[in-house]
């Protein structure tokens, strides 16, 4: 029992670090803070990870090893139906971790690691965009012929961008609410739909009217 001791007290600091960087932002969250809250020792905290980056990046891997599973199922997306799936999840995953949006220019403005590896992990993104994009022509969804084809990688970069700054739009539009727990179904709607509506003039017509029953079925309130 005593052996799997600090793989618990490990798993519980990071528990709480992301906890805490969720709520307040990470640069508003100091170790101390985080040893208060666990009710440890500073000492103790520092055993286990002994700078505040050790945390980041240990959280940051493990949103990374996350997002690289979802993007392998960008290649069974062949309709609107499975991209709105496709993309909420993405949304779920960046919500669970969105201190690292949040505070995005900040992170890497002070780790090297992160600087290179959300290069990287903006470039699976695109690549995984662009497959569901494929496979979404390939299989009729979108409009068929070489315009729409020539349009996919700049689509699928736009899309990205969204992705990846749509909580920051959220919270710029109300920092006291947006990022809360209880928000956050709508706020994830509100960005898989206009994900999608950069696809909207692509769309084969019965999928466009498709993805607009699905927009109604799951329309957010106004605001």
């Amino acid at each position: 029992m005593a052996k799997k001791a600090p793989r618990r007290t490990a798993q519980r600091i990071l528990e709480v670090t992301l906890d805490l960087f969720n709520r307040f932002g990470e640069p508003n969250v100091s170790t101390t803070a985080i040893s208060a809250e666990l009710g440890i020792s500073p000492g103790n905290l520092y055993y286990h990870y002994p700078a505040k980056d050790a945390l980041i990046n240990t959280l940051f891997d493990q949103y990374e090893e996350a997002l690289n599973g979802l993007l392998q199922a960008s290649d069974s997306v062949h309709n609107v139906e499975d991209a709105w799936f496709f993309l909420h999840t993405l949304f779920e995953l960046i919500w669970e971790y969105r201190f690292l949006y949040r505070d995005l220019n900040d992170l890497l403005s002070k780790n090297r690691r992160l600087e290179t590896h959300f290069q990287a992990v903006l470039h699976r993104k695109e690549k995984a965009v662009h497959t569901m994009l494929e496979g979404m022509q390939q299989a009729q969804a979108l409009l068929p012929g070489p315009e729409t084809r020539a349009a996919l990688p700049t689509t699928a970069t736009s899309m990205v961008v969204v992705l990846t700054y749509w909580l920051s739009y959220e919270y710029v539009r109300d920092p006291r609410h947006a990022l809360e727990p209880g928000n956050a179904h709508h706020a994830l709607l509100r960005g898989a739909r206009h994900v999608l509506n950069l696809l909207e003039p692509y769309l084969e017509a019965t999928q466009r009217a498709h993805l607009q029953a699905l927009a109604q079925a799951y329309a957010p309130p106004a605001g």
